[in-house]
């Protein structure tokens, strides 16, 4: 090889891990994620000087943006909407100093320290502790009709938004434990219950049955499936099949005002699920009484941890547990 080639190759060499080394940055904790979760877990972190630095993911304050009133929330007397509410929350964490940044984590390496985290398949960061709050999307049943009503009337959480129709006629569809759960929650609330099941009966646990079964306001439609969501500004009714497919099968129209998508949510993990200890949805599992998971370093709060409650205060309740046990582990790290 002449010494021209020799010196072309260093000068590629060069390059490609100057290129490398750009596209490297080391941070001291790294947030993945925000949501109510996230931007709590910032706020805590930025004020324990551990220079937070987050990503927020594809969807930027996480399913509370896609809701309008958010009436629970500790501190809004008079409600707040989801996204002035995510906002909020993310202002607060940037005057602490949170570093929020646009992307979403594609890879991790967590075999060893400090951790890796790949940036939309471009950058990676070098984090000593990892805070995980990607949360967890709610399973929708893919009609056009359901994104048009979507914080019109279509709603994917009971207790967030069963309140905005006391007295009023709504619709679940769903046949397991959460689908029973919704109606029992909003038969409290509601003047009638529909409870739209596909099958020809309850996948829901013995107790619940009984329970929905029970309720005077409740009304089972078994070998139902929704068709379409109609109304106008907001929903009015629901458009059903009986018995699909087979031959003796007919549709008709329900008045209802609201309508609950309960068939499961899909925890934002499977990036994590090669290092991290996951439940059999995938649901990251977590020490109890904290936000630490399998591997020392790497925190879990919100939704992706959190197959029960759901709940934007309980999610940032969680958030404030994973700043500090992130506190804590650099703490005892740097004392070592």
């Amino acid at each position: 090889m002449s010494l021209f080639k020799q010196m072309d190759k260093i000068d590629i060499q060069d390059d490609k891990k100057m290129k490398e080394s750009s596209e490297m940055e080391k941070v001291k904790c790294l947030i993945v994620g925000s949501g109510p979760a996230g931007y709590t877990a910032a706020i805590y972190a930025a004020r324990a000087n551990l220079n937070p630095v987050m990503y927020e993911g594809l969807q930027p304050g996480g399913q509370l943006t896609t809701t309008t009133e958010v009436d629970n929330f500790p501190g809004y007397p008079e409600g707040v909407t989801g996204p002035v509410l995510m906002d909020d929350l993310k202002k607060q964490a940037e005057r602490f100093g949170t570093d929020c940044r646009w992307g979403m984590a594609s890879a991790v390496d967590f075999s060893q320290r400090p951790f890796k985290v790949e940036i939309d398949n471009e950058k990676t960061i070098l984090a000593e502790a990892v805070v995980i709050a990607t949360g967890a999307t709610a399973k929708y049943l893919g009609l056009e009709s359901e994104e048009k009503f979507k914080g019109s009337g279509v709603s994917a959480c009971a207790t967030c938004d069963g309140f905005f129709y006391k007295g009023l006629d709504v619709a679940v569809v769903g046949g397991g434990d959460t689908a029973a759960e919704e109606a029992s929650y909003l038969a409290g609330i509601c003047n009638k219950v529909y409870l739209i099941v596909r099958k020809d009966y309850l996948r829901a646990s013995k107790a619940m049955q009984e329970r929905v079964a029970n309720t005077a306001n409740i009304e089972i439609l078994f070998e139902h499936n929704t068709k379409e969501i109609i109304g106008g500004n907001t929903v009015e009714g629901v458009k059903l099949i009986k018995r699909q497919g087979q031959p003796d099968e007919s549709e008709h129209t329900i008045k209802v005002q609201g309508f609950f998508v309960a068939i499961g949510h899909h925890p934002n993990s499977d990036i994590f699920k090669d290092y991290l200890n996951t439940d059999e949805i995938g649901y990251i599992k977590t020490i109890p009484g904290t936000s630490k998971t399998n591997i020392p370093g790497v925190f879990a709060c919100g939704d992706v941890q959190d197959p029960v409650y759901r709940q934007a205060v309980t999610a940032a309740g969680s958030g404030c547990m994973a700043a500090l046990d992130a506190e804590r582990y650099l703490g005892e790290k740097a004392s070592l």
